[in-house]
Formats: structure tokens, sequence, C-alpha cells
């Protein structure tokens, strides 16, 4: 090996060495209620060429990854429809309260917090090696009656009240 190559190859090194491990990113998450107080949860993330290939070559199994967490937080078993390197939808039965009038009805539905996935996150040897971001940079509840509640940035949601008029 040249003396070139051998620098090239040691500056190569310096610079992964140094450079922020970036992994998983939320770039977006879409909640669509039902009338029954079902969702549709649409998500939009962002892999690191590592996860990416984690994924491609079946070391880890999106769909079966985001089920368990999804059962593991649910009442109700979900049901992944869709898990990609860079989406997922996920619906979930009885997301919402749904609360009957008579002319009227109200969808509650629960705060919503990515906190319990940075700390499991935080929990893994390798977490001082990268930086995941799971607070979405926009979320979007979308009701029946098409009302849109929106958040940027942030970790948390609140639960959200709305009332549907018949």
């Amino acid at each position: 090996m040249n003396y070139t190559s051998l620098i090239l190859l040691c500056l190569a090194i310096c610079a992964c060495a140094v450079m922020p491990a970036q992994a998983f990113a939320s770039k977006s998450l879409t909640i669509t209620l039902n009338e029954n107080g079902d969702a549709q949860i649409d998500m939009q993330y962002d892999l690191t060429l590592v996860e990416q290939s984690a994924v491609f070559l079946r070391i880890t199994d999106p769909a079966n990854e985001l089920k368990k967490a999804f059962d593991s937080g649910s009442g109700q078993p979900v049901t992944v429809t869709k898990a990609t390197s860079s989406s997922s939808t996920v619906i979930v039965p009885a997301f919402a309260t749904v609360y009957k009038g008579n002319d009227k009805y109200t969808i509650v539905t629960p705060a919503v917090s990515f906190v319990k996935a940075q700390d499991v996150m935080n929990s893994y040897w390798f977490a001082p090696l990268v930086s995941p971001d799971f607070s979405p940079e926009i979320t979007t509840v979308v009701f029946p009656d098409g009302f849109c509640s929106t958040f940027e940035n942030v970790l948390s949601i609140p639960p959200i009240s709305r009332p549907i008029y018949r």
C-alpha cells in the first residue's frame, strides 16, 4: 500500500469518527380518524444507510417491529398494512374514544408521546453512537369531518376533543 492510499484511508477513518451519526428521523405523522374511533396512522421517516441495509437484508423486519410496538401500547391488536424503509401505515382499532349524543358525537384522541421510544433507544448499548429524532417534523390529526389539528417538531401531542355534528 502506498503512502497516499494510507493517508486517504486515515483521513476517511477520522472523518467517520468525528461525523455525527444520525439515525432514525421522523419526517411526518398523520393520524386519520374514522367515526368509530379507529385510526389509520401513516408515518414517513428517514433511515441511515446502515438501517436501510438491515431492513433490506431482513436483519430486522420493520412491519413486525412496528406491530410489536403498537400492540404493546394498544388494548387491541393492530394491523400493519405497509412498512418500507421510508414509510409505514398502521391501522389501530379504537384509537380514539367516541361519545355519542343526539345531534352530535365527540371524538377524543389519547395523548401521544414518543418519549418512551426515545427512552427505549437510550437503553441500548449503541445509543451514544446514534442520535435518533422521534419527534415528527409535522404531526397531523385528521377528524372524520375534515378538521385537522397540526403540531410541529413535538415529542408529545395532547389529547384532542372534537365534536362532530350530524
